[in-house]
């Protein structure tokens, strides 16, 4: 496994272990339900772009303590010592070399240029919201996708139904294309718009 050679935080970070946009990654099971949704979509005229489906327990853990110490719950220096030691993703231990402490040019700390370099990694990550470190995105059980249509979408349902949808909107919040998905085994988490799973979570 390979770190950036500058083991401080930064967005430098960012580029390594880099979440799949690929749902041959995701768990059999689910890929197959995911797979006959996107074909059924695809038919249908519908506009699909994947953004993320298994995501590596490293950059879980990235994102988690960028969001913490960028908005102040947990300090750098605590941030620098929990991912030497090893933090819980997923079940599974996790240890990442990463100094989320910035030092000034006199070498003394600083605490502006550490928060500043936190807060770089999560504007780049694209964070809303607080990771979570048992996201089933790392159990290649969610799939993150924007879908997008115009005039009415025709579908083909689980069941072999044809689904007409002509409300709006016309994207992946959409709730008539929710029960189509749900269908599939593809379930709609409805407060994280590009988010799908498993089991709605």
């Amino acid at each position: 496994m390979s770190f950036p050679s500058n083991l401080q935080s930064g967005s430098h970070w960012c580029a390594f272990f880099p979440t799949s946009q690929s749902t041959s990654d995701l768990s059999p099971i689910f890929r197959g339900n995911v797979e006959r949704f996107l074909n059924a979509l695809n038919r249908a005229g519908a506009y699909v772009v994947i953004s993320a489906t298994l995501r590596p327990r490293n950059r879980a853990l990235l994102m988690h303590m960028s969001w913490r110490v960028a908005n102040g719950l947990i300090t750098p220096q605590e941030a620098t010592q929990r991912c030497a030691n090893g933090v819980v993703v997923a079940n599974q231990s996790t240890v990442i070399p990463i100094n989320w402490v910035h030092n000034d040019p006199e070498g003394e700390y600083s605490e502006a240029a550490s928060l500043q370099a936190a807060r770089e990694m999560k504007n780049n990550y694209r964070l809303v919201h607080q990771p979570s470190l048992n996201s089933i995105h790392m159990e290649g059980n969610a799939i993150d996708m924007n879908i997008s249509w115009s005039g009415t979408l025709t579908i083909v349902n689980a069941t072999g139904q044809t689904v007409e949808i002509a409300s709006f909107p016309r994207d992946g919040s959409n709730e008539m294309l929710h029960n189509v998905g749900r269908g599939y085994g593809v379930i709609k988490l409805a407060s994280d718009p590009p988010h799908w799973s498993e089991n709605g979570r």
